[in-house]
């Protein structure tokens, strides 16, 4: 089984050290610990991890919030944040970049270790649209897929609202939503869970 590879940034180095020794434990692999968004970034460019721990304040700034935006653009890798608070201001601060999920500090092992795994799994089933294809999907369904309903179905699966599909395509909202209703259609569905089921299945098949 693979060993599983961890950043963390964390800037106080007793908790940081605390994690490292957790995880090791743990046995999963430590490859970086760093304090600052600007060490993050190098270790990222030359090692990129299965999964980085970002603490979001560093140095009393939201640069966990920087890095994590980042990690979107460039390294497509998941993260969890780790905090102090989990307040309903925090939590609308970050949820932008799309966590797979928050570590409360204090936590202990159990609890790290439960965050890593179930960001890990879920990370990679949100992140299946590369196994997508039209052929693939229509091997799967009696009445195939156009190229458009394709890219619709696709963006489904992203959970791109109608409204982002239709800036995306430069159509309307209204021919959107006739798309959506064709794939639906064609995929035995009536609703976007059922249609994301339908997908999953397939792409487990």
């Amino acid at each position: 089984m693979k060993t599983i590879k961890i950043l963390i940034v964390e800037d106080d180095p007793l908790i940081s050290e605390d994690i490292r020794e957790l995880l090791t434990q743990a046995n999963y692999q430590v490859i970086g610990v760093v304090h600052s968004k600007e060490d993050a970034l190098s270790l990222l460019d030359k090692t990129l991890p299965d999964l980085a721990l970002l603490d979001i304040n560093l140095g009393g700034n939201t640069d966990g919030i920087t890095i994590a935006e980042t990690i979107n653009e460039a390294y497509k890798i998941p993260f969890l944040f780790l905090t102090s608070y989990s307040s309903k201001l925090i939590l609308d601060k970050v949820k932008h970049t799309l966590p797979m999920g928050y570590i409360v500090k204090p936590f202990d092992e159990g609890d790290l270790v439960a965050g890593i795994e179930i960001a890990i799994s879920n990370f990679n089933t949100f992140n299946k649209t590369e196994l997508l294809s039209l052929e693939v999907i229509n091997k799967s369904i009696s009445n195939p897929l156009t190229q458009k309903e394709f890219e619709i179905l696709k963006a489904i699966y992203k959970g791109n609202s109608n409204k982002d599909m239709a800036e995306t395509h430069f159509i309307s909202v209204n021919t959107v939503k006739t798309h959506v209703q064709k794939v639906y259609e064609k995929l035995d569905a009536h609703s976007r869970p059922e249609a994301i089921v339908k997908i999953r299945s397939i792409l487990k098949n």
